[in-house]
């Protein structure tokens, strides 16, 4: 039996979902129209074969990306993943910088790996945006357990350099990006510019010395990569290259969704206030996730890294009473 308010939440299957759901009520239409006029009868048993007849195609083609998804993400151990500062200026950058430690700490207590990709920080030192890798031990599916964390996160508090004591709303997009071991795609060589600088970061004297940061941009699309963290101008190169074939993966797949389901704006939005997945509302001590529309408290222990509650309601769908 499909579970439609689940796969309303993936877009890979959410236009089949509203198909799906338009063909149910269209039989249980015919089949009323059926059961109270005779007359009607061979009009609606034909008019009812044809709609069975789609409905098993519609339902097939989801169970076709189940099984795909069964065998390929059964465990996606790596994940990139992405922040941006969206609107608020330098209070949006601290939230970006705050979201990712929650997340690094998250993860610490997952065991899970995580690793700098990335950085462009403000003055304030918190993030315009950054990339970070995450990976889990070999039998763990951390895509799972974060892909509800992408979308735009929105912070209501007081900033520190607020002298009137009024509440500030920023916001800050994440954008998680699952590393696939089997890439069925292609990308020509003479699409890529690549782009050399040196990092200037953490990693000796010979990282700050040596052209090792790289820019990859996909001419065809726009897609700007960038690994600066690497020892290396190759290693570099090769994240580099890893994290393009993710985000052009991803590119197809809503690319396919769209077919079906019309305009759709890509997964890091454009960080406006509007595109909220999730509030953290300081004055109030709650975070309130809006597609499920629960709350919890405790907003210095989510931000320390305790989320898993959060995580796991998403995961199961959990719905609240939503507090605005």
């Amino acid at each position: 039996m499909l579970n439609l308010d689940e796969l309303k939440k993936d877009h890979r299957t959410n236009y089949l979902v509203s198909i799906l759901e338009r063909l149910i009520k269209q039989e249980t239409e015919v089949r009323e129209m059926l059961a109270g006029d005779e007359t009607l009868h061979e009009m609606a048993t034909n008019e009812l074969k044809s709609i069975q007849e789609e409905r098993e195609r519609v339902e097939k083609q989801i169970q076709e990306i189940l099984e795909k998804d069964k065998r390929e993400d059964e465990f996606l151990n790596e994940i990139v993943l992405e922040l941006r500062a969206g609107a608020g200026g330098d209070e949006a950058s601290l939230f970006a910088w705050e979201l990712a430690h929650m997340y690094e700490k998250f993860a610490e207590m997952q065991n899970w790996q995580w690793k700098t990709n990335y950085e462009s920080k403000s003055d304030l030192n918190g993030y315009k945006e950054a990339s970070f890798e995450i990976k889990g031990k070999k039998n763990e599916n951390v895509y799972k357990k974060m892909r509800y964390e992408q979308g735009v996160h929105r912070v209501q508090r007081i900033p520190a350099t607020e002298k009137n004591g009024r509440v500030h709303t920023s916001t800050a997009s994440v954008a998680i990006l699952p590393i696939r071991k089997k890439v069925n795609l292609e990308i020509n060589p003479a699409d890529i510019e690549m782009e050399y600088s040196r990092s200037g970061g953490k990693g000796g004297q010979n990282v700050n010395k040596v052209e090792t940061a790289v820019r990859l941009v996909h001419k065809p699309t726009g897609i700007d990569v960038r690994s600066t963290n690497e020892r290396s101008q190759l290693a570099n190169r090769e994240k580099a290259m890893t994290i393009l074939y993710a985000k052009l993966q991803q590119l197809e797949e809503e690319k396919e969704a769209k077919k079906y389901s019309g305009e759709r704006k890509n997964q890091i939005g454009t960080g406006d206030r509007s595109e909220k997945i999730r509030t953290y509302n300081f004055p109030q001590d709650r975070l309130t996730d809006h597609r499920i529309k629960k709350s919890w408290h405790n907003l210095p222990k989510i931000m320390e890294g305790g989320i898993s509650e959060v995580i796991s309601d998403l995961e199961s769908g959990a719905v609240g009473d939503e507090e605005e």
